[in-house]
């Protein structure tokens, strides 16, 4: 898919292995284990102990069983918090993820990784970089995103963590490379067209972090200037524009005025006036409106043609 708008789309890095996918993991209620760790180490002690004052060695080794036994069940329980998935792995193999919230048991020879599914917010460092017209500008970006397979964050990447930072600024990198700062000629620019930059450095995120589940909720540039040294420049560039633009604006309200006065002029037909009087009235008007300090008016006493 392309996010650039010139028809090419940053590659997203992909895994060599085959992908893993998130899939639910066998449990059972936590409660009903820990009430059979209760009951299990409560006979087990009971035994033990009555063994060892006996002296009985039967029932002595019965009661070590059970309080094994009991341990071993106890190992299984998991308890997983809001806001978190535990990814359980049997003999390294990758048996299913944990969201239920609460007490839960799962086999107790199993691993389980503890995976953050909060949202989290990273902000990338100020990058300086050229844009498409070849300035230096300085930019950054904060990226809200969540993992949304914990299957492929945890085996499909090193450290989500960190891959996300890298990826991010990879994608505001090329962000600033595709486009320029500013378009004087109305296209999409960095600073113009933010809405559309910032859905499109989203984009570009989320072809790079597909490989380590990640969601991406929100991209935005945070900081967006020309570098020191041409900053100064830009800003004498930014302001002629303005001033052109200004101007501009001011000479096509004159002339509408003019045009105005003239047509009203002749329909009226207060005053007649040949092609030498209009020019000389349109010069004169043209000056009144578009001159920046007041003009002095002259007061005609004599005749029109004086």
């Amino acid at each position: 898919m392309s996010v650039d708008g010139t028809g090419t789309g940053a590659a997203a890095p992909r895994p060599s292995g085959p992908e893993i996918r998130e899939r639910a993991a066998w449990t059972l209620p936590g409660r009903l284990a820990a009430s059979v760790v209760v009951a299990v180490g409560a006979v087990g002690i009971g035994l033990l102990v009555s063994g060892l004052t006996g002296p009985n060695s039967a029932l002595t080794a019965i009661g070590a069983i059970l309080a094994v036994v009991a341990f071993g069940i106890a190992n299984g329980l998991t308890p997983v918090a809001p806001g978190e998935a535990r990814v359980v792995q049997l003999f390294g193999r990758y048996t299913g993820t944990i969201r239920t919230e609460g007490l839960l048991w799962v086999n107790p020879n199993a691993k389980r990784r503890k995976v953050s599914t909060k949202i989290r917010n990273h902000e990338t460092a100020t990058a300086k970089v050229n844009d498409a017209d070849g300035n230096p500008i300085e930019i950054a970006a904060v990226v809200v995103w969540q993992v949304e397979d914990t299957a492929k964050a945890v085996f499909g990447v090193e450290n989500v963590t960190e891959f996300v930072a890298v990826q991010a600024e990879a994608a505001v990198r090329q962000i600033a490379n595709d486009y320029p700062y500013d378009d004087h000629e109305g296209g999409m620019s960095l600073r113009g067209s933010a809405g559309d930059i910032n859905g499109r450095l989203a984009d570009q995120i989320i072809q790079r972090v597909v490989s380590a589940g990640v969601k991406i909720i929100e991209a935005r540039l945070t900081r967006l200037a020309y570098a020191p040294e041409i900053a100064h420049a830009m800003l004498r560039r930014q302001q002629a524009g303005a001033m052109v633009a200004a101007r501009q604006k001011i000479v096509d309200g004159a002339v509408g005025m003019v045009e105005s006065a003239l047509a009203r002029l002749d329909a009226d037909g207060l005053v007649e006036l040949d092609a030498e009087r209009k020019a000389a009235m349109v010069s004169n008007m043209l000056v009144v409106l578009c001159s920046d300090h007041s003009t002095q008016p002259v007061v005609n006493t004599g005749t029109l043609y004086q």
